[in-house]
């Protein structure tokens, strides 16, 4: 594996992580169709507004704390992959999941270090990715690569501001606060969602607008990260979700179109009050994202990490 491989597989890591952890608390996957593991139920007796639902359902998903995770994540051709794991967000956003590259070019990428899966640690300043003994041997023998939430942002530019603010503040019923900030959302129906009984609302989002409204970006970060929206030509985002009789988040679905393909996210949830205990690798296998980054000559707000170009074919 040369310098160039070690460079577009650090920044490949980078953002494939971050989307696994986003499509947690914040899920991206075709809207509409509720899945071959669902089915359509009986209406509800009960009539209740779907604002006074989704209220509730913020309330109740909030105050769970914690969850059992199941993900589908497509990002255009660059990616597709696939994660599960458990997420807690009582207390900062902390978690465990194994992540899965299932196509596109950032999966054969991946393949080229000898491995099609990883291992990735959230923690409330960062998250931590495992790699394999061939990457390993790039980095001075070191499996882990730690990514510090505000390093991000400064690589990242907007995107990546608005990124660690999504990291440190987010839980499962983002998707349900997206709904009730769209103005836009209506009851789909009630179904049947791998055996639970579920009620299903969607909506449309006006992305940069939403991200202005829910996140502490400062204007100059929010007027980077629009134009970053703009480039990618990511505009709206379809959302669906459905909720139990508990008033739980149970499922998940978006879909955003990019310049680049289709954005998409689907994710379950189950297990609600999992015990969650992650912890920061050993210091001695760890490396840095920004040391491995800056070996080859690779600056904060450059191109090749705000835009992601790193992650094409090796040359």
């Amino acid at each position: 594996m040369n310098s160039t491989m070690v460079r577009r597989v650090t920044l490949s890591i980078a953002l494939t992580t971050v989307l696994a952890g986003v499509a947690a608390c914040n899920s991206s996957g075709s809207s509409g169709s509720s899945g071959s593991g669902d089915k359509a139920g009986h209406k509800s007796a009960t009539r209740v507004s779907p604002i006074a639902a989704l209220r509730s359902a913020e309330r109740s998903t909030d105050g769970a704390d914690s969850a059992r995770i199941e993900s589908t994540t497509t990002l255009g051709t660059l990616m597709s992959m696939k994660s599960g794991g458990v997420m807690a967000w009582g207390d900062g956003f902390t978690g465990d999941m194994k992540i899965t590259y299932t196509g596109g070019t950032m999966a054969d990428t991946m393949r080229q270090t000898g491995s099609d899966s990883m291992e990735a640690r959230y923690l409330s300043d960062a998250y931590y990715a495992k790699m394999g003994d061939a990457f390993a041997r790039q980095a001075g023998g070191k499996h882990w690569i730690r990514y510090g939430y505000d390093d991000l942002a400064k690589f990242g530019g907007g995107s990546g501001a608005l990124l660690k603010d999504q990291m440190q503040n987010s839980s499962p019923n983002q998707s349900v606060k997206l709904l009730l900030a769209s103005g836009d959302v209506k009851k789909v129906g009630e179904e049947t969602v791998r055996g639970k009984r579920t009620t299903h609302y969607a909506g449309t989002v006006d992305v940069s607008d939403l991200a202005a409204r829910s996140s502490h970006l400062t204007a100059s970060q929010l007027a980077d990260m629009k134009k970053q929206f703009t480039t990618a030509g990511i505009t709206t985002e379809d959302v669906d979700i459905w909720v139990d009789a508990e008033d739980l988040l149970i499922k998940a679905v978006s879909k955003a179109a990019m310049t680049s393909g289709t954005m998409s996210s689907t994710t379950y949830y189950s297990d609600y009050g999992v015990k969650v205990s992650a912890e920061a690798p050993p210091a001695g296998d760890t490396t840095d994202f920004k040391d491995l980054l800056s070996k080859q000559g690779v600056t904060p707000g450059s191109g090749d990490t705000a835009t992601g170009s790193g992650t094409g074919s090796p040359s």
